[in-house]
């Protein structure tokens, strides 16, 4: 029984568990230019929460693209307790905003 329990841990330790071989998301080159032009990457990144949520969280909250962009105008903290309030982005022209928010909302069907 050693043995076996023995051969599954190193076959978990060498391949990885499911819950820790997460898939990294990958970001558009044309959406990466606009989360770093307006400073995004800095509290946020697609996969794993920073300072804010990661993007695929937000993603499961299932808001529309203009909700998103209402939230990057005028961010609502009570929507994510535990995180600190994030600055208004009113320096992100709307049609960037949409490009992100549509963006961040195919995140869900990929990580379904």
């Amino acid at each position: 029984m050693k043995i076996i329990m023995s051969l599954i841990l190193a076959y978990l330790w060498f391949t990885g568990t499911p819950a820790l071989a997460q898939q990294q998301v990958n970001i558009p080159e044309d959406i990466s230019k606009l989360l770093t032009q307006y400073a995004c990457l800095a509290c946020h990144k697609a996969d794993a929460k920073v300072i804010g949520p990661a993007y695929v969280d937000v993603a499961k909250k299932k808001y529309t693209n203009a909700q998103i962009v209402a939230l990057i105008y005028n961010p609502k903290p009570a929507n994510w307790p535990g995180y600190p309030p994030m600055s208004p982005m009113k320096n992100v022209p709307e049609k960037d905003a949409l490009k992100i928010a549509a963006w961040i909302n195919s995140l869900v069907k990929k990580r379904s």
